[in-house]
């Protein structure tokens, strides 16, 4: 493995990580109320982009940390569905 490809897993998990506490805080209060929903759905397009980008060049630390982050992402948007 590269020095590249760890830089890109890096990045990739810092990023990823950095929606955990917005999901656990929003499945724990069960209070999306300050979340925007056109925001993360926003988001969600981008990042299955990113995937598919991913899945293009063949480039794993893309295509691993983006479908996290997407699953991650679209949990907060379930719950702003159903929590409101």
């Amino acid at each position: 493995m590269t020095f590249i490809t760890l830089l890109g897993l890096l990045a990739g998990s810092l990023t990823t990580i950095a929606f955990v506490p917005q999901v656990v805080r929003a499945w724990k209060t069960k209070s999306t109320k300050d979340v925007s929903l056109s925001m993360f759905a926003i988001l969600c397009a981008g990042i299955f982009m990113w995937i598919v980008y991913g899945i293009a060049i063949g480039d794993v630390p893309v295509i691993i940390a983006n479908v996290v982050t997407l699953c991650l992402a679209s949990s907060v948007i379930v719950a702003k569905l159903r929590f409101g």
